[in-house]
């Protein structure tokens, strides 16, 4: 019995498995979320479930995510491994794998090319000052440097590049997206690019020479969790057939094809395989209005309202007895009012930061805690105001009719604060629409997974595609909370 109850049980694990996609994760910029749907539509024709978590955010978001299981790989270069990640300056695959392997992890199948590090400028303006290498802007500290925030804070970036060059500039952050046209407009006079970048041509740049070969080898690859080839064999050995097909002439084309033409992350990679190895070409923009109610519209749009709703009813359940604690017990009022306070004051993208170690996952989860936690201080703070507003006379009429506690603030206290209570739960709701944009910087999908598209690619339509629904359904969750102010509030407490 105990024999058949084991294999029962070995079948059911075994079959759960089978069911599990393989998670594919990419960065927040054009490459990565091309090569992460070349990776998923591979597996894909394989045969196995893929999932593309696309636009994860940085390097660190990316590796802890990795290293928790919440995808399964990613695309990633050497040099970034090496010196980001492993602290190591050796950056071949065999140095690689042995840094690595501690941690459950591997790096494997060589892609074909290499996407490096390097500084640009435009060209007519290099040529003006005589500038063809990295070491000439040392003699131009007047230079404005407009560089990616992942790369001021990599070892491989900012802080080792002034090291080397002994450069005397102060950068400022700015989006990769943004830069080209901050440089083209004449508001940045230097910035970070990547080698197959798809604008450097179309804004006519001049890409600054290592002369002192500072940047290392970038070639690009899949880190991956040691566990996936065994999971997912036939999927594994057909990632093994992109090894070496991607050159850096081809990568630069599809990259165009998203930043220049227009086209989808999934087309272009469905173009690319299908034309065994040859980046096509045609294509053009979608219409606006095809872009906003799109195929993937309604799915951004359930997972945007579960991310609002969930966090809103957590927040009611666990706030409104926080705020009658607080107008119950003065004492602790100014503890409970301050710690959901600072809370609020936590920048969202730091906050889902630390969550995701904290909580061992991306997407969803720390993205639902992260808008709890944001939307508890309007309503503990109404809470407590709205009770704190009834009339101490009618407090000393219950009591005087020897109401208990329990009853005087069911019967008495709570109606009284009711239009206050909703009040800030419309506040946190309103809220919530709007913060709920950045979980998709973790994967957990909404309308922010078209803004941090838009972002990427500068693409203004679909920038205006993600935020305009939005601002939309924000106007109806205020309107919906009208109507139930009207429904629910007496005419008297209105």
């Amino acid at each position: 019995m105990r024999i058949l109850l084991l294999a029962c049980l070995a079948y059911a694990y075994s079959a759960a498995l089978a069911q599990q996609p393989l998670v594919v994760g990419s960065k927040r910029f054009t490459e990565s979320y091309i090569l992460g749907e070349l990776v998923s539509q591979t597996a894909r024709h394989a045969g196995a479930r893929a999932e593309h978590r696309q636009g994860l955010g940085n390097t660190g978001i990316l590796f802890a995510a990795l290293k928790s299981g919440s995808i399964d790989l990613y695309p990633e270069y050497t040099g970034t491994v090496a010196r980001e990640l492993l602290k190591s300056e050796a950056s071949d695959l065999d140095s690689l794998n042995r840094g690595l392997a501690p941690l459950g992890l591997g790096a494997a199948v060589p892609l074909g090319f290499e996407d490096t590090y390097a500084l640009a400028m435009l060209d007519s303006e290099a040529q003006r000052l005589g500038v063809r290498s990295i070491s000439d802007l040392a003699a131009h500290a007047q230079l404005r440097f407009g560089l990616s925030n992942e790369f001021l804070n990599r070892s491989d970036g900012w802080p080792g590049l002034v090291r080397a060059y002994e450069l005397p500039q102060g950068p400022r952050g700015l989006d990769h997206g943004l830069a080209y046209e901050a440089l083209a407009g004449g508001q940045i006079d230097v910035m970070d690019i990547y080698s197959t970048d798809a604008k450097i041509a179309k804004y006519k740049l001049r890409v600054l020479r290592d002369d002192r070969h500072f940047f290392p080898d970038y070639g690009a690859i899949l880190v991956y969790r040691l566990d996936v080839p065994g999971r997912f064999p036939k999927a594994w050995a057909a990632l093994q057939g992109l090894q070496g097909r991607i050159d850096a002439g081809a990568m630069v084309a599809m990259n165009a094809q998203a930043e220049l033409d227009g086209r989808s992350f999934a087309d272009i990679a469905a173009g690319f395989l299908g034309g065994n190895g040859a980046a096509e070409t045609a294509g053009g923009k979608t219409g606006f209005l095809a872009l906003l109610l799109g195929n993937d519209f309604w799915r951004l749009t359930r997972q945007h309202l579960t991310l609002v709703f969930v966090s809103l009813a957590a927040a009611v359940l666990i706030g409104i007895p926080l705020g009658v604690w607080a107008a119950r017990a003065p004492r602790a009022a100014r503890l409970i009012l301050s710690t959901v306070g600072v809370i609020q004051t936590v920048p969202s993208l730091a906050l889902l930061a630390f969550l995701i170690p904290l909580l061992g996952s991306i997407g969803t989860w720390p993205a639902l805690v992260a808008l709890f936690l944001y939307s508890l201080l309007p309503i503990v703070r109404n809470t407590h105001s709205g009770l704190a507003d009834v009339p101490p006379a009618l407090r000393d009429s219950a009591l005087v009719l020897g109401l208990s506690p329990a009853v005087r603030l069911r019967l008495i206290e709570l109606p009284l604060a009711a239009r206050s209570i909703l009040t800030g739960v419309k506040t946190s709701a309103v809220i919530n629409v709007g913060t709920a944009t950045i979980a998709a910087f973790i994967g957990a999908g909404g309308y922010g997974e078209r803004i941090t598209t838009g972002l990427a690619l500068n693409d203004n339509a679909m920038l205006l595609a993600g935020a305009i629904p939005a601002a939309a359904l924000a106007l109806l969750v205020d309107g919906l909370f009208e109507l139930l102010d009207r429904h629910l509030i007496p005419a008297g407490l209105r």
